[in-house]
């Protein structure tokens, strides 16, 4: 009966969705916050193992005290002593497999096994016995009196690895 009514609802002919634009915008907004993103997992992931590290140096650095002591002590049987040793431990490979003190079979051990450096992801340390230079990374081979990781990167707050 008359005239059809023209639908006004329709969108001249466009289909729906984003413009290209809208795409680029959203994909940069996207790409900053990744980009910022990274860097900070990464020094999560660094401070994590730097606090393994430290770790890993106290325990290593309190058997050698413990051995001392010991050795100090009487502990450490003549056959064990070396001329100029001071007390420390011939070798980190000591601190693991133990010594048996004098008029006893019982070994005491002061690590379970060498730790891994968490830096290196290797189970070897660098060693200084007290007669070497602190400066040095040569090690004399008398005793171990300190640990060190053999890592040359730099942490977090610019020291090296190899300082701590």
């Amino acid at each position: 009966m008359g005239i059809p009514a023209k639908n006004y609802a329709s969108n001249s002919g466009q289909a729906g969705g984003f413009s290209l634009l809208e795409l680029i915008i959203t994909l940069a907004i996207l790409s900053i916050l990744v980009a910022s993103v990274v860097p900070l997992t990464k020094n999560n992931l660094k401070r994590q193992r730097e606090a393994e590290l430290k770790q890993t140096l106290r325990e290593i650095r309190q058997a050698i005290d413990r051995y001392k002591f010991d050795c100090e002590r009487g502990a450490v049987g003549p056959l064990d002593r070396k001329v100029n040793d001071e007390c420390y431990p011939p070798n980190i490979e000591t601190l693991v497999e133990g010594i048996t003190p004098p008029n006893t079979t019982r070994k005491i051990r002061y690590l379970r096994r060498t730790p891994r450096d968490p830096m290196t992801g290797k189970e070897e340390w660098g060693t200084r016995s007290i007669q070497d230079d602190p400066k040095s990374d040569s090690w004399g081979g008398q005793n171990v009196y300190d640990v060190y990781s053999k890592s040359n990167d730099a942490a977090l707050n610019g020291t090296k690895y190899k300082d701590w």
